[in-house]
This record gives C-alpha cells, sequence and structure tokens, in this order.
C-alpha cells in the first residue's frame, strides 16, 4: 500500500529542510538530531513508578531506568492462582515488596552511536503499560568514545544480572523478555544468541522492533529505500563508521546477527518491521530463518510506516495502534 497519509505529510516537512547527508555531520550532531526528533512522540504517558538504578557492568555501574505500568483492571502475578505442579521461584524476597510482574530488558535505538534511556522514555512507557510489563532500560555505552563491542558486553551484563536477581527488580524470572528498536535490536539479537550458547538466563520473549539485523549486504529495501523514508543509508553507513573499529568485519555475528551460523535455541520471538523501512527486509528474512530453526516466532510488517514510527505518535496516531497489538503479543507471550 502507499504510504500513510500522516507519514508522508512528516517526510515532505523533513525534505523541505533540506537536511544534511548524513555522512557530513558530526556525531554530537547525531545525537542532537535524535534528540529532538523523539521529541515527536507525543504526550507522555503516565506509569505507576520510574525507578533510576544501576547495577554492575564490565566497565563500571550501568545506568537503568526501572518501569512500573499502570495495572489498572489487570491481574498481579500476587493474585493469580498457584499452579502446584510448577516449581516455585527460589529468589522471591524474603521482606514484602512490590508483587512481581512480567519483566521486558530494552534496549534503545540510535544507531549505537546516540540515544539514551530519557531520548526513548516514551517508547519504554508505551511497552509497560501496553504489554503490563516492568521494563528496565539500558543505559549502555555508545561509541566512537566507547566502540564495539561495548554496548554488546553492557547488554549481555544487563541481562545476566537482571535474570539473576529478577526478584530484586520486581520482576518474575520466569516471565523475562528482552526488546530492541533499531540498533537496539541488534543489541537484543546478539545477546539472545550469545544467552541460547551459555544456557542461561532463562527468556520467555524476544521482542524486536525496525531491528538493524545485517550490516553486511545490501537488501532490496535498503536499496529501493535508501533514501527519502527517514533513516538512510549514509546514517547507516554513519553510524557503523563510529561503532565499529576500522578492520572490523561487518559480517560478524555480534554486529550482524542475521549472519550468525546458527539461531536455534532462542525463545519465542516477535518481529515488527515497516513496509517503508530499509531495514525491513532484514526483519523479514531473520523471520524466516527462525522458522527454519524451528523457532515460535511471529512477524508483522506494519503497512505504509516508516523507521520508527512507533516512536512519534505526535505526528503518526498509528504509533498507538501498533503498541496495542504488541502489548497485546507480550501479555500473551509473558502470560
Amino acid at each position: 500500500m502507499p504510504l500513510d497519509p500522516r507519514v508522508k505529510r512528516f517526510l515532505d516537512a523533513l525534505a523541505a529542510g533540506r537536511p544534511p547527508n548524513a555522512l557530513d555531520t558530526s556525531v554530537a550532531q547525531r545525537r542532537l538530531g535524535l534528540t529532538e526528533l523523539m521529541k515527536l512522540a507525543g504526550p507522555e504517558a503516565a506509569v505507576e513508578h520510574i525507578e533510576d538504578r544501576t547495577l554492575p557492568g564490565p566497565a563500571g555501574p550501568l545506568g537503568v531506568r526501572i518501569y512500573t505500568p499502570l495495572l489498572v483492571g489487570l491481574p498481579l502475578a500476587a493474585d493469580l492462582p498457584l499452579a502446584t505442579d510448577l516449581p516455585l521461584p527460589t529468589d522471591l524476597p524474603l521482606a514484602p515488596g512490590p508483587p512481581l510482574l512480567p519483566g521486558l530488558i530494552y534496549f534503545h535505538g540510535g544507531g549505537l552511536v546516540a540515544g539514551t534511556v530519557s531520548t526513548h522514555d516514551s517508547i519504554a512507557r508505551a511497552l509497560a503499560n501496553a504489554g503490563a510489563c516492568r521494563v528496565v532500560s539500558v543505559e549502555y555505552r555508545l561509541a566512537p568514545e566507547h566502540p564495539f563491542p561495548a554496548a554488546l558486553d553492557d547488554a549481555l551484563a544487563a541481562v545476566t544480572h537482571i535474570g539473576a536477581h529478577a526478584a530484586e527488580f520486581g520482576i518474575d524470572g520466569m516471565r523475562l523478555g528482552i526488546c530492541g528498536d533499531s540498533a537496539g535490536g541488534t543489541l537484543a539479537a546478539a545477546t539472545v544468541q550469545t544467552v541460547a550458547r551459555i544456557g542461561s538466563p532463562r527468556l520467555a520473549l524476544q521482542l524486536l522492533i525496525c531491528p538493524i539485523l545485517d550490516y553486511s549486504r545490501s537488501t532490496e529495501s535498503r536499496r529501493d529505500l535508501a533514501s527519502g523514508y527517514l533513516v538512510d543509508q549514509a546514517t547507516l553507513d554513519h553510524d557503523l563508521l563510529h561503532y565499529a573499529p576500522p578492520g572490523t568485519d561487518p559480517a560478524d555475528p555480534r554486529i550482524s546477527p542475521l549472519r550468525a551460523d546458527h539461531v536455534g535455541g532462542q525463545p519465542r520471538t516477535l518481529i515488527h518491521t515497516a513496509e517503508f523501512d530499509p531495514l525491513r527486509d532484514e526483519g523479514r528474512d531473520y523471520f524466516e530463518r527462525l522458522v527454519r530453526a524451528h523457532a515460535e516466532v511471529s512477524y508483522t510488517c506494519h503497512p505504509g510506516m516508516i523507521h520508527l514510527f512507533y516512536g512519534l505518535g505526535a505526528v503518526i496516531p498509528y504509533a498507538r495502534t501498533a503498541f496495542e497489538q504488541i502489548g497485546g503479543e507480550i501479555r500473551a507471550a509473558l502470560a
């Protein structure tokens, strides 16, 4: 189908501003541009509680922000009947604390050179409320100050620590998932592949939203949508240039998870792409690889949408519809 009319109006307004070629911009300009773009998320959604915390990281304390959702009319874990034939978690806090909820560890987008927990606050809020889960948004290190594999090391450290101490985060460790959008999807997918190899922690869900999964080749969607659709090929090239040190192979599966030799042993996976996103085909290709690996996986391509549409609710109202669908899928997967 054609571009959504609201999306077309938004892209036309961007083009009228004559933005510079991404390869000619500095990292500071890239970061400022993303910060300004994310202000189009729309009104701040209320959540029950937000807490900033740190956890041990490979290069020092790693910041995280924990979102507790509004749960009006929804049952909490403490309200649900226990199935006597299932093992009870052994890491429940002895002292009274918040009820344990499903959890989602979230890695924001930004090409691994831009973005913060704060810029992507609206997405974390939407995931928490729509999915009725606690979201732990991770402030991983960015390139070029911290090039590959720093962000990936942080991602694995966060998932490992939260998995081992889920109850301390108010999360039911048997209902823990991982999520990433755009380049955060790169981190999520690569981390899940590592977790599958080492066997812990147990993950119940992988959610990838418009993920970057293959920096090593040019797909049809990358060629057809190379410019004019918010994320240009020049932007992707700019970010990779600053993220990967000279001599790094872009086909390394830690950078391009689609290129991994094996993708078996993964949790239930939800992949969402957008019809007019240059990254569309690699998301579909990953879905097909997981199907061949006999994973439980679903794929949705949002018609008429562009990259990051889900974070631009002020100008693209369909973002709310998408989160309603994604939230229902999260709740079903982490029930």
